[in-house]
C-alpha cells in the first residue's frame, strides 16, 4: 500500500509540473496571441455595422469637442484644462448587449497535429479576443464568463489577456471542460469557444443553465482536422492528456470508422441540445484561417437574436 501511495503521489507530482508548465507555456505566448487577435479583428472589420452610438446611458464611451450651440453644462471641465478645447462627456447607448465569452483552457485544447496552424487552445483565445474586439467596436460590452464584469474599452485585447496572463503566472489557469455554472440575464448573449469534448449530457446541463432566463449565445466547436481525419495506422499509442493513461492498440486503422461513427454521433448530440435552446453551433478547424470562424461568428452576433440558427454551420 505504501508502494502504491507513493507512486500515486508521484503521478500527481509530475501532472502539477506538466500542468504548471503548459501555464506558463500560455503566458509567454500570450503577447504573441495578442498581436494575432488584432489582426483576424482588423481583417474582418470590414463592413460591421455597429450599434455603439452617443445616448442616455451610464456608461463612459469617448470623449468629443465641444460644438458651438451645445449647452455649456455638457463641458467636462476636468478633460478640457489638459488641453486649449473645450470636450463633452458622450456615453454608451443604454440599448447596447452584453455578450459574455468563455474560451475553454482545459488540456484537451493543448492538442495540435502537424496539419493544424495552431493549437486549439490558441485558436479559441485568438477567436475570443477579436470577438470581444469587435463586439465593442461595434457597441457591445463584452465580458469573460466567470473573470470580468461586461467591459466597453477600446483596449479590451489587452483587458482580457492581461486576466488570461495573471492567472497563468499565478498558476491559478482554468483547467475547467465546462464554463461556469449561472443563470445569464434574458437580454445577454454567450459565445462558448471549446472542442466540446465533455460528454453531452454534462453540456445539455450546462446549457440548461446559462439559458435559464432566456439568454441566448453561439458554440465554436475547435477541432484539430486529424480529430477528424483519424490518420493513424499500424501500432499506436493514445494518451489522455486529463488522466495521463495511455492506450495502446495495433491496426489503429481498424478503428478508423467506428471513430468517426461515434464522433458524428457527439457532434449530433451537441448540435440538438444547441439547437433545443435556440443557440447556434459553427465547427471551425484549425488548418483554416481563424479569419473564417470570427467572420462566421461576427454574422450570427449582427443577425441578432431573432435569426439565430438552430443546426451547426
Amino acid at each position: 500500500m505504501m508502494v502504491e501511495a507513493r507512486l500515486l503521489h508521484d503521478e500527481e507530482r509530475i501532472a502539477g509540473m506538466r500542468q504548471q508548465d503548459a501555464a506558463l507555456g500560455l503566458a509567454r505566448r500570450l503577447p504573441s496571441l495578442v498581436v494575432a487577435a488584432k489582426e483576424v479583428a482588423s481583417s474582418v472589420m470590414h463592413g460591421v455595422h455597429g450599434r455603439r452610438q452617443a445616448g442616455s446611458g451610464e456608461t463612459f464611451w469617448q470623449f468629443r469637442p465641444f460644438v458651438a450651440g451645445e449647452s455649456i453644462t455638457r463641458v467636462d471641465w476636468r478633460r478640457s484644462a489638459r488641453d486649449d478645447r473645450y470636450y463633452v462627456r458622450e456615453r454608451e447607448w443604454e440599448s447596447a448587449h452584453t455578450v459574455w465569452l468563455w474560451m475553454d483552457r482545459s488540456p484537451s485544447m493543448a492538442f495540435i497535429s502537424a496539419l493544424a496552424l495552431q493549437s486549439k487552445l490558441d485558436r479559441a483565445l485568438v477567436l475570443g479576443l477579436a470577438a470581444a474586439d469587435l463586439l465593442v467596436r461595434g457597441g457591445e460590452r463584452a465580458g469573460l464568463l466567470g473573470l470580468t464584469r461586461p467591459l466597453a474599452t477600446r483596449a479590451i485585447i489587452e483587458r482580457f489577456a492581461e486576466v488570461f496572463y495573471t492567472q497563468e503566472r499565478k498558476g491559478g489557469g482554468e483547467s475547467a471542460e465546462l464554463p461556469p455554472a449561472g443563470a445569464l440575464a434574458p437580454r445577454t448573449r454567450a459565445v462558448l469557444i471549446s472542442d466540446f469534448l465533455s460528454p453531452p449530457a454534462d453540456w445539455e446541463a450546462c446549457l440548461a443553465d446559462l439559458a435559464a432566463r432566456g439568454a441566448r449565445g453561439h458554440l465554436v466547436m475547435i477541432a484539430d482536422p486529424v480529430e477528424e481525419t483519424f490518420p493513424f495506422a499500424g501500432h499506436t499509442e493514445f494518451l489522455d492528456v486529463d488522466s495521463g493513461h495511455v492506450m495502446r492498440i495495433g491496426q489503429a486503422e481498424r478503428f478508423r470508422d467506428d471513430y468517426i461513427r461515434r464522433l458524428e454521433a457527439h457532434r449530433a448530440a451537441i448540435a440538438g441540445i444547441a439547437r433545443a435552446k435556440g443557440w447556434s453551433l459553427a465547427i471551425h478547424r484549425t488548418d483554416r484561417p481563424a479569419s473564417e470562424a470570427l467572420l462566421a461568428l461576427r454574422m450570427q452576433l449582427e443577425a441578432g437574436d431573432d435569426a439565430f440558427p438552430a443546426g451547426v454551420a
